[in-house]
């Protein structure tokens, strides 16, 4: 078997003699692709870049996305804001939270997604969901900004219950400013908790 395999190895050795270009070509083949494999990671990051930083939605593209879709345009919007890191996370076992981020004061946030295909004409978003979020927010991911958005509307049990309990609500009226626009949430909402950290501009 080795003289099989030193035999194979000996023939392609002397054919590659007899044609020094072949390698050439390879490597140059090779280099290019590496190249243009580095050209589109870095034109993509730049995009990627521009897009967040100049990031807007308009309600109705807000309510033509499927769920999903919304989780990834609000952690898009927190991105957009100043936390690169944001990260969406929904799905089966997710405990409540659809998007974390940490935004520039060091602050965690911990965000519930619930869209409605119909807007303020979609069934309202009650206690149930805030009971979740509630008890998994700060306990089991450990947020101090607990926050549900929705591209809908809130009951009146919902803000009250949201108002005792320290959360955060953004109901249709907010999250259009805050899609639309440049000002952060945190600059949106009340009774944040205090920075963890400075700002570099503090």
């Amino acid at each position: 078997m080795l003289a099989v395999v030193w035999s194979l190895v000996a023939t392609a050795l002397r054919w590659l003699a007899a044609h020094p270009w072949v390698p050439i070509v390879l490597l140059l083949i090779a280099v290019a692709a590496s190249g243009v494999w580095v050209h589109r990671r870095r034109e993509a990051a730049r995009w990627n870049q521009v897009r967040e930083q100049g990031l807007r939605y308009e309600m109705p593209q807000i309510d033509a996305l499927h769920h999903r879709q919304f989780e990834e345009a609000v952690r898009d919007l927190m991105r957009r804001d100043g936390c690169p890191e944001a990260t969406q996370v929904g799905g089966a076992g997710d405990n409540g939270a659809d998007v974390k981020a940490t935004d520039p004061y060091g602050r965690r946030w911990v965000i519930q997604c619930k869209h409605r295909r119909a807007g303020l004409a979609g069934s309202a978003v009650g206690t149930p969901d805030l009971h979740v979020l509630n008890g998994t927010g700060r306990p089991v991911h450990n947020g101090d900004v607990v926050v549900l958005v929705t591209n809908g509307r809130f009951t009146t049990k919902a803000i009250d219950f949201a108002r005792s309990q320290r959360l955060h609500l953004v109901d249709r009226h907010l999250l259009a400013r805050w899609a639309a626009g440049s000002t952060p949430l945190w600059e949106l909402l009340s009774a944040l908790p205090s920075p963890r950290r400075p700002t570099s501009g503090s």
